[in-house]
């Protein structure tokens, strides 16, 4: 949305006992382009409660902190909904989420991001599944939507096995405990008993917090329910980046927290290993005979055909130019996520542990 209006809600009325006040903590960096439209995602819910946004906002280059002061003007005189800004200096996303937190009052704890859209009914339902379950941190489905065909050939690609493999939170699933969800509806007394995010996590912080959690004996409880409209990022080189520091960072974890590691991790690595030595032996494979050669190139022109094969069904409803790019997509996702876990530096780790 565009306009600078306060978002239309109906008069407050008293809000029942079953619905404590929450406050949503939102890491914003350069998100001129979503943050309007994700507030007020947040600002119409369909929740009687009092609610609180508090953005963290980081060393912006676009109009992000421009639109959160506007926003702030327009709930100050609303008796349930305000906005707030804390500073965000360092810029990264973890450090942001525990200023939000300290800067927040209310018991339960919902992480949003600057490009993420609450359905209608999101903390209504998380609040109940919170009090249901009886769990420390309730989640659910990363919904991807593009607004052009990169990106929803990117969205269709995260929210396919081929290109996730079992992640529940990008394809779906039936509720139950979890490993990790995304984003995640929080009490605040997991969190304050956590020490919140670790700031060492540039990447990886939800699942690595999570772990902790779970070590702690607390529920982390999955649900379709619940759901999350994302914005893929925009272009090939920003979703390698990020796909590359997801796997940095998830070797990280591994290294920190040892027996975190499970096969779905290890393919992205394996796979990267596997075609590069495909094509290197193909390359010198003339030296070696033909028949080297040829036997070498199976392995990334199998590849190459499982990828595109997968790009079928995952494409299914979308327009050609989209389905075109599903490919470019998924392989950009595997090799930089590979990449990425296989040159993770091991100082990382070492770092993360000295800072804990």
């Amino acid at each position: 949305m565009s306009s600078n209006h306060p978002p239309e809600r109906p008069e407050p009325a008293p809000a029942p006992a079953d619905a404590p006040p929450v406050s949503v903590i939102m890491p914003v960096l350069n998100e001129e382009r979503h943050l309007r439209a994700s507030v007020e995602h947040i600002l119409r819910q369909d929740y009687p409660g009092e609610l609180e946004v508090v953005i963290a906002l980081g060393p912006s280059t676009d109009r992000t902190d421009a639109i959160a002061a506007e926003l702030v003007a327009e709930t100050a005189d609303h008796p349930r909904c305000r906005v707030v800004t804390v500073p965000n200096p360092t810029g990264r996303t973890p450090a942001a989420l525990n200023a939000a937190i300290k800067a927040s009052r209310h018991p339960v704890v919902v992480r949003v991001d600057g490009h993420g859209m609450l359905s209608a009914d999101y903390i209504a339902r998380a609040v109940r599944l919170l009090e249901e379950t009886g769990a420390a941190n309730v989640g659910g489905i990363m919904h991807a939507e593009g607004e052009n065909d990169w990106e929803r050939a990117v969205a269709a690609a995260m929210t396919s096995r081929i290109g996730v493999g079992n992640a529940a939170f990008h394809t779906g699933g039936t509720a139950g405990p979890a490993e990790t969800v995304y984003l995640g509806v929080f009490r605040r007394e997991v969190l304050e008993r956590q020490g919140g995010y670790n700031e060492e996590f540039i990447r990886a912080q939800d699942w690595e917090l999570n772990h902790r959690i779970r070590k702690d004996g607390g529920l982390i409880w999955f649900s379709p329910e619940l759901l999350v409209s994302y914005r893929p990022r925009p272009t090939v080189r920003a979703l390698a980046r990020q796909y590359r520091d997801y796997g940095r960072w998830r070797r990280v974890v591994a290294r920190y927290h040892p027996g975190s590691i499970n096969l779905r991790y290890l393919a992205p690595p394996t796979a990267v290993v596997a075609i590069a030595a495909g094509l290197l032996i193909g390359v010198v494979g003339p030296a070696l005979g033909a028949g080297a050669a040829a036997w070498a190139l199976i392995v990334p022109g199998g590849y190459l055909a499982a990828v595109t094969a997968g790009s079928v069904p995952a494409g299914r409803g979308l327009p050609f130019g989209a389905r075109l790019r599903i490919p470019v997509a998924l392989t950009t996702m595997h090799m930089s996520w590979g990449w990425g876990f296989l040159t993770s530096p091991r100082k990382l780790a070492e770092r993360v542990r000295a800072a804990r």
